[in-house]
This record gives C-alpha cells, structure tokens and sequence, in this order.
C-alpha cells in the first residue's frame, strides 16, 4: 500500500519536500518552511487509529487526528471536537455536543463519523488490537465477538452535532479513555472509498492540525499543517518530520548535526554524558509506564506456575536499576504504577518482596527442581527483548541471574526489532519477553485489563483465570472509589501470585527536547503535541 502512494503523480514532489524538510538547522527546512524533526525510535506499521498499538505510532497519529476530548499541554483530558458534554445521574448516558469541525477535505465531522468510528474498531473484519479497551461501551464485547449486530452497540447519533454513548457500566476514567486514538473518528467517506489505503499521503483526512504527505517505510514521514484542523491556527510549525530512528547513535549525530528537534527516547545509563554533550536536551519526568516481562501461560514449561514464579523470584531488579537503567527507574514488584488515580487502597506487591536474594535463588532452584527439572533434565528457554531504550542493557544481567539459580538452567536471550516483537507478542508466539505499557488514561483498569481473558491480544501470554475476570467484572459495577480500589487490590494480588507477568521497573519519561523550543511540558503521560511547540522568537503562522 505504501508503494502504491509513492507512485503516484505526486511522487516527484513529496520527495523534494521531504528532502527540502531534512536539510538546515535550527528547525527551518531549506525552503524556509518551519518544520519541526521529531524522532520516533521505531518504524511506524501503520497510522490507522483503529489498528494501531503503539506509542511511537500516536506521536503522529495524534498530531492528525482529534476526538471528543484531547490532551492539553500538561497532558490532562480536555474538549476536542467536543464542546460540551453532560452524563445522566447513574453515569451509563454521556451526549456529547460537536463543535463546528471540518474534515481536511472541508467535510463537516459530525456524530455520524464517531458512530461509524466506534462500529469500526470492534468489527471482527477490523481485528483491532485495542478493541476491547472500548469494552466499556453497551454491547462492545459482543458486537466484536460477531454475537450482536454493529447497530447494537451504545452509540447513537441524535442529530449531527449530538453523539450519545451509553457505557455498559460507569467508568470515572471515560473521559480520559475519550483522548485515545481508539475513540478518534474516521472520515467514513473516505475510508468507504480507499479501504485500508485510506490514510495513505494523497487519500488521507484529518481533522487535526496535520495531514500526512509522505511515507517512506523505515526512513521517515512528514506531515503538514491542515489549515482547517483543530488548533491549527495556533501551531508555529508548518511541518513535521518523524524519523523512524531505533539507533541511538543516528539519533546523536542528527542532533550533532542540527538535525533533529526532539527525540523520544536516549540511554539513560548515559544521562549525564549526555547532558554535558548536550545541554538541557535529555528530559525526565515521573511517568505511569511500567516494563513488565511476559511468560506464555499457554505454552509449556510456561504452563506451570512454579517455572514462572522460579524466574520472576531470580530477576535482580534493585541491580539492574541501579547500575543498568535510567536514572530514576525504580524496581517494580506490582504491576500498576505509583501515583495513579482511582487505587486508594493498600498496593499488593509480590510476597517475597524483601527476601535476601541469596534466599530467592534458593528457593527459585527448589521450584525448578519440584517442576522436575535438574542436572537430568536441563531446563532451556527463551527471552526475547526489544531492541530499543535500555533493554539490550538489561537483557544480558537477566540471562546471568536465570543462570545462577542452578548450573542446569540455560537461558537463551535474542534481540528482536521492537516492532517484530510486538507482533509476536500479538500472536502469542515467544516464550519469554519483555514488554511495558504506558498507560492510556489514568486508572489501574487500563493496566490490570491487559490480563483480562477477553482481552485478546494484549494479553500476550494468553493468562485465564476466572476469579480474575470475575473481580474486574465487580470493579466496574462499583460506584464507590473507595471500594472500587479495594476490589482492584484483591485482583492485582491475585493476579501477582498466578505470575503470568513479572514486574520489573516502573519508568521516567526519557525524551531529548531542543531546549530552544518552547510548549514543551514533562507529564506523566508524555504525550506532545506538536500543535503546543514553538520556538524562542518564533510567531504562530
């Protein structure tokens, strides 16, 4: 698809675009645009709000694409295409009143498209990996399973500027899920005529500030300001270049050279280095992200509670922070971050927490040798890691601590391209992998969710447990936040002592930011907007 969007008649002239946007310092394209460059640390699979997973992909998605609510400079929830809004007294009705919004094309944005929007995402034919995010809405389970007709889900629209959505229970986070790219709408007339090709440069429409206008696969895209888009008559940058940079070494001579703006990640090992090299540039905030590794459940040895406990109990996670990670990352020996909303209730954590780590390895051998492994039966498994961020440096300390348990235990690690592994997580193909989740609104239900039997595919290893399921399912019939986070607490310890994941870290935002621009606020969100940056001495166009 991408190769049929390169060849259009436009090609010639996306090219020197783009070549023009790459040239010069200081953020002004040769041909004197003001372009901002943006480094994303993978390579983007696709820009569809209703495929899409991933964080580096939103940093583009987000700056072309707004919905009922969008984030503010500092991260928090606020109206979008959305102007107002009221909710019935039990909290399951919520309407929502549409501004005066245009698509790129000049098409109005009405209720309709979010209609078609949230139908969409839980279309079987679709497969959206995020489609049970949205479970929240009346009937979204079973529309997506095929059970109910699209028709039947809780969205209707009242007249073109009214949308209504009836929530299947009341969820105090709504209106912050309602900033995720699985609520943006999509312009139907366009995706009725281009299919999947639909947000293609030359086929797409944006009701954000920014239209796509070049793609080339593992390299780069650019993005242009749509002058009818929300916000735009505030932007400073008329364009935005996204480098698709997982090197980190090609990152630093971009930013050697002039050549980059902002990247959203750096080795954090190296922090201080880098600032001397360069000054004010490495940026880090408290940040709700936690990296979790993954055992598949559903495959052997994975299938046994004692090898995924053995595993998690060796893991060095106060070395490994200390010595091997970015400056601030904390061990993690729970799954939801500190410092999120809505979990005021005593945090589990896993049971031996505090026990000498002589005394896990123990106990990690006793495990393994009661699952029948031993000198007779060497137990051999795989690790796979991203290649990105800190991860190649942790990967190597987590092999020699598996090591330790017993001469008979033989860990394997394998570097894997962080777009790669994600796709096999998806598929439940891998044994063991590491993995993080940044979090999509503010409330334990989006990490604890990930462990949910109906989750899907972001349930990477596929962990069943019906009392699980059943606490979440209370959770969300639960008006008081007090016992709300009660019944999380009770699920997270179960769910820790079942070992399907392993917490590791809880993460700092890592970013390199120009600190010549302006707008720019550390959140725990870390989402940026390119619509909010500017530069000293720069004018909104």
């Amino acid at each position: 698809m991408l190769l049929k969007s390169l060849m259009s008649s436009t090609l010639a002239a996306a090219l020197a675009f783009t070549l023009a946007a790459c040239g010069g310092g200081g953020g002004q394209a040769a041909d004197d645009v003001p372009t901002l460059r943006r480094g994303i640390s993978a390579k983007v699979d696709t820009l569809d709000p209703h495929k899409s997973s991933a964080q580096w992909e939103n940093i583009v998605i987000g700056d072309m694409m707004v919905g009922l609510m969008t984030h503010d400079q500092e991260g928090k929830p606020v109206n979008g295409m959305a102007e107002s809004y009221e909710t019935s007294e039990d909290g399951l009705v919520w309407t929502f009143h549409l501004g005066d919004y245009v698509w790129s094309d000049g098409e109005p944005v009405t209720a309709g498209d979010f209609v078609y929007a949230l139908r969409r995402i839980q279309s079987p034919q679709i497969a959206s990996q995020y489609a049970s995010l949205l479970f929240v809405i009346k009937n979204a389970s079973k529309v997506n399973a095929g059970e109910l007709p699209p028709e039947d889900l809780g969205v209707r629209a009242i007249d073109d500027k009214t949308l209504e959505i009836t929530l299947a229970y009341p969820a105090p986070y709504i209106l912050g899920l309602l900033t995720h790219y699985t609520t943006y709408p999509v312009p139907q007339h366009v995706v009725e005529q281009y299919g999947d090709a639909w947000i293609q440069p030359g086929n797409i429409v944006t009701n954000g500030p920014y239209k796509l206008v070049y793609w080339r696969t593992g390299d780069q895209l650019v993005s242009e300001k749509n002058p009818t888009g929300f916000g735009a008559a505030d932007v400073c940058f008329d364009r935005i270049v996204y480098y698709e940079l997982e090197d980190q070494t090609a990152v630093e001579n971009k930013i050697a050279a002039g050549e980059m703006d902002i990247n959203n990640a750096f080795d954090g090992a190296r922090k201080a280095e880098l600032e001397e090299k360069f000054p004010g540039w490495p940026r880090t905030s408290p940040a709700l992200i936690t990296t979790y590794w993954v055992f598949n459940s559903s495959q052997a040895p994975f299938t046994d509670v004692r090898v995924r406990k053995a595993l998690s109990m060796a893991l060095d996670r106060e070395f490994i922070t200390r010595n091997v990670l970015t400056s601030g990352y904390v061990p993690a020996y729970s799954m939801v971050p500190p410092g999120i909303n809505n979990y005021d209730a005593p945090r589990p954590e896993v049971e031996w927490k505090d026990m000498p780590r002589a005394e896990r390895l123990a106990e990690a051998k006793r495990l393994l040798e009661e699952a029948g492994y031993g000198p007779d039966k060497p137990f051999r498994f795989e690790f796979i890691h991203r290649s990105t961020d800190d991860n190649p440096k942790a990967a190597p300390v987590a092999q020699s601590n598996w090591a330790e348990i017993a001469p008979w235990v033989d860990p394997v690690i394998i570097k894997q391209d962080t777009k790669v592994l994600y796709a096999r997580l998806q598929q439940s193909d891998f044994q063991t992998s590491d993995a993080a989740w940044v979090a999509d609104f503010d409330d334990p239900i989006n990490f604890l969710y990930l462990l949910e039997s109906n989750t899907g595919q972001q349930n990477y290893g596929r962990y069943k447990n019906p009392e699980y399921d059943a606490l979440l399912a209370q959770s969300n019939g639960e008006l008081d936040l007090k016992k709300r986070a009660e019944i999380f607490a009770k699920a997270e310890k179960l769910m820790l002592e079942d070992y399907p994941i392993t917490p590791m870290w809880f993460q700092v935002t890592k970013n390199m930011v120009d600190p010549t621009l302006t707008g720019w606020s550390d959140n725990a969100s870390d989402q940026h907007r390119s619509r909010f940056l500017c530069r000293e001495g720069m004018k909104t166009q």
